[in-house]
């Protein structure tokens, strides 16, 4: 297949782009270098030195003998992503290319701003292309859990049936997220529905929970090919982030009480479910939507295990609540659904102590750069 990523220089699109090449599929990429300049306007760096797109592009063709053409571009401008599509004609379109933070869309106006237009002006603009240049691609867009929020009832994977006054309709699961970015994300969901179902596109909705991890296939002979890893409050996840302050013996920041409950994935299962989803596509006019995670963990229990597997390597590792910087429960009720990508061959690498201490053992090979001013929040939600 012909399969073209958005936001390829990300911390998860660089890895797609060589898991979907090693496998035999055509696989070209996209960016404009957003969460770099981001990351330095912020004075935040990540774990390790990341080549730009162009050299890993040649060290993949290097290692694999593989080709990953490379396009340098704001999908938000519609010239070039217009012409990108009508010259690939990809079979699919895997969409990373947004703004990926809440933290940083609850900064300012400026940063609420550009997380608007960047995640839905490239959107829109990716529905038009595939109208206008290739109908029958399969849009897989990377959502988030985040937009389910927490509700007091079991999540659903994606869409509801409602009984209201004797009669019955399906709707999408209803959605309230915490952060302007999840809102976005929402918005997302929203603006590709509509085109299902007035132009009959084709559309995999991956509602993603955080991600850990930083060691695939790929990569794990090469160093060099290792993903942007950051583990600053702004754009790391919390695993991630548990993991390096537990290798520099800063105290594991936990927000509030730590009892937030969400669903998590290894980097691997991320790239297996993008994969699956891409195989099997949704059929036109069909929306589909999986809840892409493989357990659920309170920030608590990511936490005690971290310590537990830090100090069996031998590390000083503590744990101390901070006050929460979100605007979210402490404790709550969280039971979503996640039976679709198992369905289709999904076969999860579970957190097991063993994977803690990969993690652990990978981050304590760049210990002279991690950034200790990094650790704590710098955005307050109110």
């Amino acid at each position: 297949m012909k399969v073209l990523i958005l936001g390829g220089d990300g911390y998860l699109g660089w890895p797609t782009a060589m898991h979907f090449s090693r496998r035999g599929h055509e696989v070209a990429v996209v960016d404009n270098y957003l969460r770099r300049r981001l990351c330095q306007e912020l004075d935040v760096t990540p774990l390790c030195d990341v080549p730009s797109l162009h050299q890993r592009s040649r060290l993949w063709r290097e290692t694999s003998g593989d080709e990953i053409p490379v396009h340098v571009f704001d999908l938000c401008d519609w010239k070039p992503t217009a012409e990108l599509f009508r010259d690939f004609q990809p079979d699919a379109v895997v969409h990373y290319a947004e703004q990926p933070s809440g933290p940083y869309s609850m900064i300012d106006q400026r940063a609420a701003r550009l997380t608007i237009e960047n995640n839905l002006v490239s959107t829109l603009n990716v529905a038009h292309a595939v109208r206008a240049h290739c109908p029958q691609c399969h849009v897989v867009k990377l959502g988030t859990m985040g937009e389910y929020g927490t509700p007091n009832v079991d999540i659903e994977e994606g869409w509801i049936e409602i009984e209201h006054k004797g009669r019955k309709d399906k709707f999408l699961f209803p959605r309230q997220a915490g952060s302007l970015y999840h809102t976005t994300k929402i918005m997302d969901t929203d603006l590709l529905w509509f085109y299902v179902r007035v132009w009959g596109l084709r559309v995999t909705d991956l509602m993603q929970g955080p991600v850990y991890g930083i060691t695939t296939e790929e990569n794990a002979e090469d160093p060099r090919l290792l993903p942007i890893f950051n583990y600053d409050a702004v754009f790391g996840t919390v695993l991630n982030r548990f993991a390096v302050q537990a290798v520099c013996g800063y105290p594991l920041t936990i927000y509030g009480k730590g009892g937030q409950i969400r669903g998590y994935l290894n980097i691997r299962d991320t790239l297996a479910s993008v994969r699956l989803a891409v195989e099997n596509p949704a059929a036109p006019g069909e929306h589909r939507i999986f809840n892409q995670f493989t357990e659920t963990f309170s920030v608590q229990d990511l936490a005690e295990r971290v310590e537990r597997v830090g100090k069996a390597m031998g590390l000083d590792v503590r744990r101390e609540a901070i006050a929460n910087p979100r605007v979210e429960a402490d404790e709550h009720y969280y039971n979503p659904v996640h039976r679709g990508l198992v369905e289709l061959g999904l076969e999860p690498h579970l957190l097991t102590d063993d994977v803690v201490a990969g993690i652990v053992e990978t981050v304590q090979r760049y210990r002279d750069r991690i950034d200790e001013r990094l650790m704590l929040p710098t955005v307050q939600w109110r």
